[in-house]
């Protein structure tokens, strides 16, 4: 185990906060972030309670974690992975490994790629199938690019779960938005359904014969668990379906489901219910379409 690697987080949301704790808990000694909300007045005292946490070293710029680290784990919003990409490449060179998990398009991949490429760094694709809690670093990860085994060599000895599928970028990213038209589309369509059959009081018997028709899931316990990923995520979840919309439109599929779970997503998110739950997601989806109906 190389406990002397420097890793750098660029963006120290949820996802690297949680990747960030695993790796500490593994023995890796020096983690770095930069954020470029660490001063945003009601976002930076999660990112300083969260360092503080983590024991990681927040930094002052993109150029000062390039300084400091050897890998670069992007870990932002979708919609700001390209954005990230460009205000880290300048500070970039051969010595570095950069890493994108954000769930983006594989053509959004690949112009990180090009990007990260012109300053001289190695790029790895990287996709995360799963919710990094309650998995840590150790979440399962599909990894593609030419320097894909580098990155592996120097994280596997933390227990990280990779498996490089491709020495294309692209591949890994696909998988993910592929996935994520059933997950997140899922989410959505139980978020539709409870807010239906609770004013009927139908929603036990919704998911009683669910579960008859498809055993072996535990639809009531899916619907607590997916709707409250809504209240908290939804807005992120929004920007990843508006990437699935690009994959599928880029293969000349019209994306009529994706961009409907878009919509039901972001509907979610605009009900601001988190405060009403102490800042957590809720555990209870009857609780949700109650607290909407006191809206």
């Amino acid at each position: 185990m190389n406990k002397e690697l420097r890793i750098g987080f660029v963006g120290f949301g949820e996802a690297g906060y949680h990747i960030a704790k695993g790796l500490r808990n593994a023995g890796l000694v020096h983690i770095y972030a930069f954020d470029i909300h660490a001063h945003t007045p009601n976002r930076s005292e999660k990112i300083q309670q969260r360092a503080s946490e983590t024991e990681v070293t927040l930094c002052e710029s993109s150029a000062q974690l390039a300084a400091m680290c050897d890998v670069l784990l992007s870990t932002v919003t979708a919609d700001q992975a390209a954005v990230a990409a460009e205000q880290n490449a300048p500070h970039l060179s051969q010595r570095h490994l950069y890493a994108d998990l954000n769930s983006i398009s594989p053509s959004n991949k690949q112009h990180i790629a090009q990007l990260i490429g012109a300053s001289g760094a190695r790029f790895v694709e990287i996709a995360i199938m799963s919710p990094v809690p309650p998995h840590l670093h150790k979440v399962p990860m599909l990894l593609g690019g030419p320097h894909a085994q580098q990155l592996v060599d120097l994280l596997t000895p933390f227990d990280m779960k990779l498996e490089i599928i491709s020495d294309q970028i692209g591949a890994a990213s696909a998988t993910k938005m592929c996935r994520s038209i059933v997950v997140k589309g899922l989410e959505a369509l139980l978020f539709e359904c409870v807010l239906a059959a609770v004013p009927y009081d139908v929603d036990g018997r919704v998911f009683a014969t669910l579960e008859e028709t498809m055993p072996g899931v535990n639809w009531k316990r899916l619907a607590d668990y997916m709707i409250g990923r809504v209240i908290e995520h939804g807005a992120r979840r929004a920007r990843e379906l508006e990437e699935v919309a690009a994959t599928l439109r880029s293969i000349g599929v019209d994306p009529v489901m994706t961009e409907a779970a878009i919509k039901r997503q972001e509907w979610g998110a605009s009900l601001n219910l988190l405060p009403h739950f102490g800042g957590k997601a809720p555990n209870d989806y009857r609780s949700v379409v109650q607290a909407i109906e006191k809206e």
